[in-house]
């Protein structure tokens, strides 16, 4: 049986639910991550995706210099355990159509992530389950148009002026 900690990426970067989104965003693209831990301590108490900060935080036009992670982070986390067996976190991945989980210890310290990549590239004998629950993940979502902004624009592609746009030559 192979085990979350025998693929998983450990000495994962995280941040304080006080740091600042600009902050998450520099080291996100540092280290070409779209996803960061938040911790108090050792503590996991949620995470921050890049989307997180554009839809939570620049969509709502919210000043990102003084905004903090924890105004845009998400703090219900699902997380795998070390012990835990892949198949198990790649079906928990599939329902939930997560492709990267924060992995904690017994007494819920962060220890590492876990993505879909990191399944498929250290454990060659799950390549038929990962591409089962990649197929999963990936499955669309009816988009939610309950609140459209200005932005959203026509459907179908078109400008928001229902006018076609004009093609580049």
């Amino acid at each position: 049986m192979t085990t979350v900690a025998d693929v998983m990426t450990r000495g994962v970067r995280s941040m304080s639910p006080q740091d600042s989104v600009v902050l998450a965003a520099q080291a996100m693209d540092e280290l070409n991550v779209g996803v960061i831990p938040v911790c108090e301590g050792d503590k996991l108490v949620g995470m921050v995706t890049d989307r997180d900060i554009v839809v939570r935080g620049v969509a709502q036009q919210a000043d990102t210099k003084t905004m903090k992670l924890a105004d845009v982070m998400s703090t219900n986390v699902r997380c795998a355990r070390e012990d835990a067996d892949i198949d198990d976190v790649l079906t928990q991945m599939a329902e939930t159509q997560i492709r990267r989980m924060p992995v904690v210890d017994r007494q819920e310290r962060l220890v590492g992530i876990i993505t879909i990549g990191d399944i498929a590239t250290k454990d060659p004998d799950d390549d038929q389950d990962v591409a089962t629950s990649l197929g999963d993940i990936s499955e669309p979502a009816e988009p939610d148009r309950s609140s459209q902004s200005q932005a959203s624009g026509a459907a179908g592609g078109g400008s928001a002026s229902g006018k076609p746009r004009r093609q580049p030559k």
